[in-house]
């Protein structure tokens, strides 16, 4: 027998509500939101063909079987022709099946790792088509310093451990002489870095040279370990296999002194490379993930420079100070009291403002990465000609992120530029961003591993720009720095193609920069050196801070007074580093789901 009981319309109107709550949940579930990897269907066929590809790299390239923890097939990657020839082949045959496949059976995580692993072999390919390994070093860095990197982080607490050492030093001697076979390739057809850019570069490599192996670096690992550990017949091979380094290193040394420098070209352009004009045009699309052309780029610098600048003036105007821009500037570079007296005092006050950036990101941020990070200075053996600053990712899982500060010429390094400086490449920039992507277990490792740099850097201009939302910038001057660091970023985009592309001298960037950057000279010629020998690469910071700024207005336009900054962020961040054009649908569909 059934009791039927009387309801209320009240009843009725929450049962109604409640399931139309489920329908438009459903609906929203459904619609790939930006904070969503996965969906309800999965192409299996892609994701095993991500896989394969995933494992012909990680085969192909030891460092990044070193850098996922994994011990690598090989101890350095093979560059002779047949491996190059051989490696072109089955790239091009997995970039055809992957556009080959039918976008309509991918969910909408799927379509970013498709356009992420194109990304990404198209690069390996267009490297090859362009000859890249001809010029395997830029003005900061090379295969020798590469090499000199993984030494330096071999983890040897193990007879195998030593075995493998053993195995990558004794690799070296051929591994340099490919690499001196290939810069004798690019001498013979104008493929060469500019004299410009080289002087002084020697001081990367004569650290190595070192014949004595107890004073070699690479002994290093081997003292860690423990000498009395090893056998007479581990130490043996141990101390031919170093003395065998120091020579391929003595070796390289003298042909880079006696004979590429002395060699190399005298024009600063990338387009006077053979196919120069066109591998310009492919790093600018690499570097940018836009279409912009050079011609655009360099008109977007000058307006950028022109609006900092006039915020630079108020700035100065505020201050009362007795002169213009150019004299506040020469003010700045010349005052004891902006600069640190010793190294650690720079890594003090550099450790201290991110600790305190540290304590605001739960204004900015819902979600933050697990991995920390510490506060370390550039290696001596390539600060001389390296960059102000620089974060470094974790090699392994049990290492933590590295803001790397630069106190070479402590007079060149202010401190007024430090604020900046560190929310780029610490939090909430590059270690922030870096991090949580690769926290990311349920993404693809095409995902986790691939960097784009419009989309880092732009991220790390933005997160300078975010530290004036939170009162990082205490004073005028540490303002005045971060407009600096803008106006730096902004000048990239004109002295980049200008030098490549327009005809300016390498004196005429130099001068640009000078009048318009509050840098130290050092730091300019630093900085316009690295432009000359790492085309377009420099154009990715402004272009994607650009973008996100842009995107973040269309959100707060769009959404009023329900827009929530820390789901933006956390929205910006959802899928890692990704293209520009992909960061645009995936705001659209973040704005779409808070309506």
């Amino acid at each position: 027998m059934c009791t039927y009981q009387r309801v209320s319309w009240g009843y009725w109107l929450k049962v109604l509500i409640s399931f139309f709550t489920g329908i438009v949940l459903v609906v929203c579930t459904a619609y790939a939101s930006p904070n969503t990897h996965t969906s309800f269907t999965k192409n299996e066929a892609f994701s095993q063909l991500l896989d394969e590809i995933w494992e012909y790299e990680l085969t192909e390239f030891p460092s990044l079987a070193r850098s996922q923890n994994l011990r690598p097939s090989a101890p350095i990657i093979d560059i002779s022709p047949e491996a190059i020839r051989l490696r072109e082949k089955n790239f091009t045959d997995y970039l055809t099946q992957l556009n080959e496949l039918t976008e309509s059976t991918l969910n909408d995580s799927e379509k970013i790792s498709l356009y992420m692993q194109r990304y990404r072999l198209q690069n390996y390919l267009d490297e090859i088509t362009y000859k890249a390994f001809r010029v395997p070093l830029t003005s900061e860095y090379g295969f020798h310093s590469s090499v000199a990197s993984t030494a330096s982080n071999f983890q040897v607490s193990t007879p195998q451990d030593i075995r493998d050492y053993v195995a990558f030093l004794q690799a070296i001697p051929a591994y340099f002489s490919q690499n001196i076979a290939y810069m004798k390739a690019g001498l013979a057809t104008g493929h060469v870095q500019p004299k410009a850019v080289l002087q002084a570069y020697e001081e990367s490599i004569s650290p190595y040279t070192q014949e004595n192996y107890k004073e070699h670096p690479f002994l290093n690992p081997i003292i860690s370990y423990g000498e009395k550990k090893l056998t007479h017949q581990e130490l043996d091979a141990i101390v031919q296999a170093i003395k065998s380094a120091a020579k391929a290193y003595e070796d390289f040394y003298d042909f880079f002194v006696n004979e590429y420098r002395p060699n190399a070209k005298n024009n600063i352009a990338a387009t006077s490379w053979p196919a120069g004009k066109a591998y310009y045009e492919n790093r600018i699309r690499y570097y940018t993930t836009s279409d912009l052309s050079a011609k655009e780029i360099h008109k977007i610098g000058i307006e950028e420079v022109s609006r900092i600048r006039s915020e630079m003036k108020s700035i100065v105007e505020g201050l009362n100070f007795d002169g213009d821009i150019s004299d506040f500037i020469r003010f700045l570079r010349t005052d004891s009291r902006f600069y640190a007296s010793t190294p650690k005092e720079l890594i003090v006050t550099a450790s201290y403002i991110a600790k305190q950036m540290d304590a605001k990101l739960p204004q900015l941020f819902y979600k933050m990465p697990r991995t920390p990070y510490g506060v370390a200075p550039v290696p001596d053996s390539i600060a001389p000609k390296y960059t102000t600053g620089r974060y470094i990712s974790p090699r392994r899982d049990d290492q933590p992120g590295y803001y790397w500060v630069n106190t070479y010429a402590l007079d060149k390094r202010p401190k007024y530029a430090l604020p900046a400086l560190t929310l780029h490449e610490a939090v909430p920039g590059h270690h922030f961003q870096i991090s949580l992507a690769a926290e990311m277990d349920d993404l693809p490792n095409v995902r986790r591993s691939t960097y784009i740099s419009a989309f880092g850097e732009g991220w790390g201009l933005y997160a300078e720009f975010l530290g004036l939302e939170v009162g990082m910038y205490e004073d005028p001057y540490d303002n005045f720095g971060r407009l600096s660091y803008e106006m730096w970023r902004a000048c990239r985009l004109v002295v980049d193609t200008g030098m490549h592309v327009f005809g300016w001298t390498r004196e005429e960037a130099l001068n640009y920069m000078l009048e318009n950057t509050a840098l130290s000279e050092h730091n300019v010629r630093t900085e316009i050196d690295r432009y000359i020998s790492w085309p377009a690469q420099a154009l990715s910071y402004k272009i994607g801070e650009i973008k996100i700024k842009s995107l973040r207005n269309q959100a707060e336009q769009a959404l009023g007074k329900n827009f929530d900054l820390r789901a933006f962020h956390d929205a910006i961040l959802a899928n890692g580093s990704v293209p520009l054009f992909v960061l645009e649908k995936q705001i659209q569909a973040f704005i779409d789901t808070k309506r």
